[in-house]
This record gives C-alpha cells, structure tokens and sequence, in this order.
C-alpha cells in the first residue's frame, strides 16, 4: 500500500493508493454538495455524532485523538472539534473529501476503502465513531469482494490502532438481522467486545442502532435512549427553523460563524500549532454586503 502527502489549503491530505482498484464513487460531486448543504442531514448527523461520542465515554475535559469511519464531508468531524477532540476521516469517496476540503475542517482526511483494512500505526486512536458506513461492508460491490472477509480485515485493523481500553460506536442502518449478526460476528472475531445499543426501540422514525465494541477491555454495555425527549436538549428528530443557528439546541455550544465560535475556532487552531492569524477588533466583525 503506497501513500503520498499532497499539501491544500494548508491541509495535508493522506492519499491511500489501493490494490484491485477498489476506490468507489458513491456520490459525485453535485450530489457531495447537496448532502453537505442539507439543513436536515447537518441536523440528523450533528445528533448522531453527538451521541455516538457520548457513548464512547471520553473523559471529561480531556481532547482525545479520534477515528472517524467514512467521515464524508466532514459533519460528524464538526462536532468533534467544536467538542474540543482531534480527529482523523476516512472515506472512499474523493467527491465527499473534495467537500470536505472546501469546508476547511479542522481533522486530516484519507481517502481510502475501510474494506480493505485501516492503514494506522497500533494504540494510535483514543476511539473511533462511525455514523451510516459500517453497512456498505455487508455488500459485494465486485465479484472478488466477500463481506465476511473485508468486515473482519477492517475490524482487525481497527482494533489494532485503538489505544486499549477504547471503544469503537458505530450508528448502522440494517438491513435485516442477517446483517447485523454479520456484523457482530466479524467484529468479536478480530477481538471486540461489546453488542448493540438501540435507542428508541419501539419508534418506528426515531430507532437507531449504535455498535458499541471495546478494544482490549470487557466494558459495560450503555443502555439505549427509551423515550423521545432527552437530557441532552436535542430532538430526535430533525427540524427545520428559519434560524441558521445548528447548534441552537446543544448545550455550552456557541452558534455557528459567531464572535465566541470564530474565537474558540482560532484558539482550537493555535493549541494544534497552526498559523492562524492575530486577534483585532475586527475579528468576526459581520460586514455589509456589497451592493
């Protein structure tokens, strides 16, 4: 497996050049931008990364170094900065990371087929989340490809770059049982621990299923969500608002292109040793628009 570094926008892209020619184009790059400019799809993957990181059950007040499993345009690694984490994406899709890139999100990106196992250095990741990829692996996109095999190559090198002690949450949309006991079956067989957390059993819309392994450790399972309003202030659903705040309803999150979320932006960027430039008084000023 051959990688090269290729610099952007002060940002260092991982390009995984892989074997058999198995990078897939799931999404093109009108279809990328559409599902990355969705009111509704930012809403649904900001509370599902919300709670996948919730029951990873990171240390508080700590910044940990995170996995995210086909990150797409980079949603789900919102979140993990604006929680104060550091994190690295994967995903097959070059259309989903050239989004990404135009966003300037704040983790490292690598293009890559998580089927064909995960090229990280052993104990490298505090945890990892997956928000609906980990499915894809159930189908044979080609006619070499056996989803026992490439599920049980993706776990195995997952478990190996997990530091021990850390889980691994993964949000799926099975297909049927059959799916989910593949699943399962694969990831105990390269090591994990753990089963499946389902919130909101008895919803038809709300029901979610949550794979939360352990790396190492046997931990105890996290209960699943039984009700439709929670503790965290954050909808089940998604709704749509004439306001443009997506972090309205999350707890000690500043809205998105304030003064305080440019601000917390900056200082995120000058602890990862970045350049970022001086604060003035024009910082975050909103301008008019030019007519």
């Amino acid at each position: 497996m051959c990688l090269k570094h290729i610099a952007c926008k002060n940002k260092i892209i991982v390009v995984t050049a892989l074997l058999s020619g198995s990078k897939f184009q799931f999404y093109n790059e009108q279809e990328a931008k559409k599902y990355s400019q969705n009111s509704r799809m930012i809403e649904i993957q900001t509370q599902m990364s919300e709670r996948a990181v919730e029951l990873l059950s990171l240390p508080e007040d700590q910044p940990c170094y995170l996995l995210d499993v086909g990150c797409g345009s980079g949603l789900s690694g919102d979140y993990l900065s604006e929680a104060g984490h550091y994190w690295v994406g994967v995903d097959i899709s070059t259309a989903m990371l050239d989004v990404a890139l135009q966003r300037d999100v704040e983790g490292d990106l690598l293009l890559g087929d998580m089927g064909e196992g995960l090229p990280f250095r052993p104990g490298m990741f505090d945890g990892c989340i997956s928000i609906s990829a980990l499915q894809w692996l159930c189908n044979a996109d080609k006619k070499t490809h056996s989803p026992p095999k490439r599920l049980y190559r993706f776990f195995s090198t997952l478990y190996s770059s997990l530091a021990r002690g850390a889980r691994a949450v993964f949000q799926i949309y099975p297909e049927n049982s059959e799916q989910l006991e593949l699943i399962t079956a694969q990831a105990m067989k390269a090591g994990f621990t753990g089963g499946m957390v389902v919130d909101y059993p008895n919803s038809s819309k709300a029901k979610k299923f949550f794979l939360c392994l352990f790396a190492g450790v046997s931990g105890v399972l996290p209960k699943g969500l039984c009700s439709e309003s929670t503790d965290r202030g954050v909808s089940n659903q998604a709704q749509f608002t004439a306001q443009r705040s997506r972090f309205k309803n999350m707890k000690g999150k500043s809205v998105k292109k304030s003064k305080d979320w440019i601000m917390e932006k900056k200082e995120r960027r000058r602890r990862q040793g970045k350049d970022v430039r001086a604060d003035t008084k024009y910082t975050a000023r909103h301008r008019k628009p030019r007519f």
